[in-house]
């Protein structure tokens, strides 16, 4: 085929398929021409070369035929979807080339990486959301229905898929395909629309499943079973073969897992940092597993805990065996460690892609069970939950499969399966003839140099082999004339000459076919040998998740003993008492500091408050994480903890800027603060660490007051939240659930240390001034800012110093635009000890007045300004002008008020009906 052709034909094919790249198989290299070349030249470094034929020029690169894989999995996971055309010869001898798969980020087997490599399916109906997601290389298949949007986006960021495929209805709907992109990195695929209807899709699942299976799991979910469908499609039409390995079919419901939405999944870093990083992150910190699928179904019960209180206490039951039994813990993972990955060889068996070298991987691996039996069996493990998870697979039927493929292979076969050598001598006797048959006529080709040399008296004389000339005699020139008559030249070299034999010519023939009949017969004898591993798909994958569990219970109780961590008490929703509580990940880092923490049904809603850096936010998280942790089935960072089980965990912890979304942090923090009130229940926990904090002061502490009194009275969640707003802190009088804990510092001598212990009530003030010099602002500037600190809790006014020679001016705080204003005649100023026109908050938070105890501070304020202008601030008769009857009526009402008897938020209503009046209005 001319250049042109093989072009041609390559073009022809890219059109029939929708994938980015073709790769094409031209005799011993696979090829990308044209705008294909140049793009896997730019991504995988290759050499571009021109190729030219009839006038025309064509950019081409290639991979040797054997050395495809890394090249493909280089380009799929930077996100390119490639079809793979073969190249075969048809009956008449001529080349054909056909597309046999398209290789995706959700269909590559091939990978190196250990965690979970989910392909998703998404489908809507406006009501619901049905969410399917399958391991193709580990034959995982989950399916679900979720009620919202948000709730499928958190799955989409539990499972962290690599591919996602949007039903029909999604790819018209840009605001829910948007919100749902935000919560994964996963490349979106478009898929026949045909592959997500009803009927298609149910019978797809039966098909595949079994309609005994699907009935018996509950897939009661027609929106699940859409999503199915569409999967199954997909794998089966982009021809990764392993349909077969998917032979479990789960279906989960969101409600029998802790709710965790995917913001929460971010602030507790739980699989990694906030920057992206897995160091530093939870999973990192406990991840002490010693294979890929114990590693990855650590991650997933990271992100996927229980409320299942007996299944969380056969896990507790099982890391407290493994953690009191050191030495049979440390057996076990010796036994563990060097594990090759079942589940996912299973899936390379069932594609037709594993090698020889795999199906002893699966032999070594299926020793595993009954070594992990003998090290249980006699020690303290025996009568723990670790003997029934391995007793679950069949062990006989796993020892015999290990039997076959022992009697089977050869212990060091070749890469290739076409090569010979794949098995041991008795495997099969046909297969032992040909062997024996190549062998002698190896053996007569071995000899023959030496009986040349003995029956014609020839010296020099070699026998030997090359692609051109096939099997030949070689004779050194001196001695080449003294040949015998039967011997045919082939070739003159300059030092010797070639010669062949019709003897040498038929034994070379009969090598040949014996060759290549061994080659066959040993490529058939391997296809079944690796057929019948992949019938045993269901038994591996048990094997396997076998192994994966017991290598995350032992992970968990390494961990634990190490650290000395605590099995929980899990109790009924209600209660978290946790005694000389940490942070799981802090701790490892520096020298923690533990602290208590109680609540229960009388104390249910924590404000905490206190200085900067002080510690209040490792104090929440620590919270929420043994909280998780004990619902992982993990013992925890305290002393002792009781925790009761929560239906979800909720955070808002300080919103990262979305401006490029077209979204402001303050945008976030509500979209944040609405989910969580609509989603929190009584059985829930909430993490607020600061709310209101991006907007005015005013409006700020209204938004985090309200947002109190609704999680205090209408969901009822256990709830801990962190401000600066002291003014909150007064809710503990009024709102019976509500206490006040705050973080101790302590100042000596302008030296301020922070304790780190948490401690009942209220904090009196912030420590930002001493923060900011902390951080290195520079030190006029954080001497300016204790002045002007100074001057506010003393509500007096301040000095906005200009630069060169304008004049300084005077400011003062008001309390009703929340802004400082320029003071104006009768405002206090200077030096003058008597208060501003309208006050500042006396509580030494941040020098904003606002709602709740600001109202008193507000009110005191007003009455100081009253004062001041009765002293004489100006003249008798200025005082008297300033003092209309309305004024005088509203410091009436002023002095007859007793503060200490007036509610927070009664106060602030006569206040703003104070201004009202005295702006003019009538107060109401």
């Amino acid at each position: 085929m001319t250049t042109q052709g093989i072009v041609g034909q390559f073009l022809s094919l890219k059109e029939e398929t929708d994938a980015d790249l073709l790769a094409m198989q031209c005799g011993d290299f696979y090829e990308f021409f044209a705008d294909d070349a140049e793009t896997v030249g730019r991504e995988l470094d290759l050499k571009v070369s021109q190729k030219s034929s009839h006038g025309s020029s064509y950019p081409m690169a290639g991979v040797p035929l054997n050395d495809l894989t890394p090249y493909l999995k280089a380009l799929v996971e930077r996100g390119y979807r490639v079809a793979v055309a073969d190249q075969y010869e048809t009956e008449s001898g001529d080349l054909r080339r056909e597309v046999k798969r398209v290789v995706t980020p959700g269909t590559l087997l091939e990978t190196s990486r250990a965690d979970a490599q989910f392909l998703a399916a998404v489908v809507t109906d406006g009501d619901g959301v049905g969410l399917a997601f399958s391991d193709i290389t580990t034959g995982q298949f989950l399916v679900t229905e979720a009620a919202t949007v948000d709730d499928a986006a958190a799955e989409l960021y539990r499972f962290a898929p690599v591919e996602v495929l949007p039903g029909p209805e999604l790819r018209s709907d840009d605001e829910t395909l948007s919100r749902l992109r935000e919560a994964t990195d996963a490349s979106f695929s478009l898929f026949a629309t045909e592959a997500f209807a009803p009927g298609r899709a149910r019978h797809a699942v039966r098909e595949q499943f079994g309609a005994s299976t699907v009935d018996s799991v509950g897939l009661d979910s027609d929106l699940a079973t859409r999503a199915a469908g569409g999967v199954l499609a997909y794998v089966e039409e982009t021809g990764a073969g392993v349909l077969r390995s998917m032979t479990r079919l789960q279906v989960y419901h969101p409600s029998d897992l802790l709710e965790l939405d995917a913001t929460t999944q971010r602030n507790l870093e739980l699989t990694e940092t906030m920057h992206g990083d897995r160091s530093g992150s939870l999973f990192d910190t406990i991840d002490h597993t010693v294979t890929s699928p114990g590693g990855r179904l650590l991650r997933e019960w990271l992100t996927r805990p229980r409320r299942d209180r007996d299944e969380l206490a056969r896990r507790h039951d099982a890391v407290e065996s493994l953690a009191s039994a050191a030495l049979a813990r440390e057996r076990v993972r010796e036994v563990l460690d060097g594990a090759y990955d079942l589940e996912r060889l299973a899936s390379r068996s069932a594609s037709g892609s594993a090698g020889a070298s795999e199906l002893l991987s699966v032999r070594d691996t299926l020793s595993v069970l009954p070594a992990l039996a003998d090290a249980i069996e006699g020690t303290e493990l025996a009568d723990s939950p670790l003997a029934e998870v391995v007793s679950r697979p069949d062990r006989d039927a796993a020892a015999d499969l290990r039997t076959d493929l022992a009697d089977a292979l050869a212990e060091d076969p070749p890469k290739t399966v076409t090569q010979g050598g794949l098995f041991q001598t008795g495997y099969d006797d046909e297969l032992d003839d040909l062997i024996e048959r190549h062998e002698s006529a190896k053996s007569w080709l071995d000899t023959l140099a030496d009986r040349e040399k003995r029956d014609h008296g020839l010296s020099h004389v070699t026998v030997d082999r090359n692609k051109t000339d096939g099997y030949y005699i070689q004779v050194g020139k001196s001695v080449a004339d003294q040949v015998p008559d039967h011997y045919r030249q082939i070739k003159t070299l300059k030092n010797s000459k070639r010669f062949v034999t019709e003897e040498l010519e038929e034994k070379e023939r009969e090598i040949l076919r014996l060759e290549e009949a061994r080659g066959d017969l040993e490529y058939e004898l391997f296809e079944d040998l690796r057929e019948r591993v992949a019938r045993h798909a269901e038994l591996l994958q048990d094997v396997g998740r076998t192994i994966a569990e017991v290598d995350a219970l032992a992970s968990l109780a390494t961990h634990a003993a190490g650290n000395g961590w605590t099995r929980p008490e899990l109790t009924e929703a209600g209660a978290l008492d946790i005694e000389a509580g940490r942070h799981p990940v802090v701790e490892t880092t520096t020298d923690f500091v533990p602290n208590d923490l109680r609540m229960d049904d009388e104390r249910g809603f924590l404000i905490v408050t206190g200085p900067n850096m002080s510690g209040k936010s490792t104090y929440m998280r620590q919270a929420a994480l043994i909280t998780l942790l004990a619902q992982v089935g993990s013992f925890v960072p305290a002393r002792s903890a009781t925790v009761g089980v929560v239906d979800g965990i909720y955070t808002r912890v300080g919103a990262l800027d979305e401006l490029a979304q077209g979204r402001s942090t303050f945008m976030v923090e509500m979209q944040e603060l609405s989910n969580i009130l609509h989603s929190a229940t009584e059985d829930s926990l909430v993490i607020l660490d600061e709310v209101g904090r991006g907007t005015a002061t005013y409006d700020g502490i209204s938004i985090a007051w309200a947002a109190t009194e609704y999680l205090h009275n209408e969901v009822r969640a256990k709830t801990l939240f962190a401000t600066h707003y002291h003014e909150l802190t007064s809710l503990a009088d009024h709102l019976d659930r509500v206490a006040n804990v705050h973080v101790a510092a302590d100042e000596r001598d302008g030296d301020v240390t922070f304790l780190r212990t948490v401690v009942d009530g209220p904090t009196d003030r912030s420590y930002g001034i001493h923060v900011a010099d902390l951080a290195g602002v520079p030190r006029p500037v954080v001497d300016r800012a204790g002045d002007v600190l100074d001057r506010l809790r003393e509500e007096k006014a301040i000095e906005a110093k200009g630069s060169g020679t304008s004049e300084p001016v005077q400011a003062v705080f008001d309390v009703g635009s929340g802004q400082m204003k320029v003071a104006e005649a009768g405002d206090s100023g200077g030096d003058g000890d008597d208060s501003a026109g309208s006050g500042a908050p006396a509580n030494g938070a941040t020098g904003t007045g606002a709602a709740g105890n600001g109202s008193v501070d507000a009110a005191a304020a007003v009455e100081g300004s009253a004062e001041a202008d009765r002293a004489g601030t100006g003249s008798d008769s200025e005082a008297e002008a300033a003092l209309d009857p309305e004024t005088e009526a509203v410091l009436d009402e002023l002095q007859s008020t007793d503060v200490n008897d007036t509610s927070p938020l009664d106060l602030m209503a006569k206040v703003q009906a104070w201004q009202s009046k005295l702006d003019g209005g009538d107060g109401e």
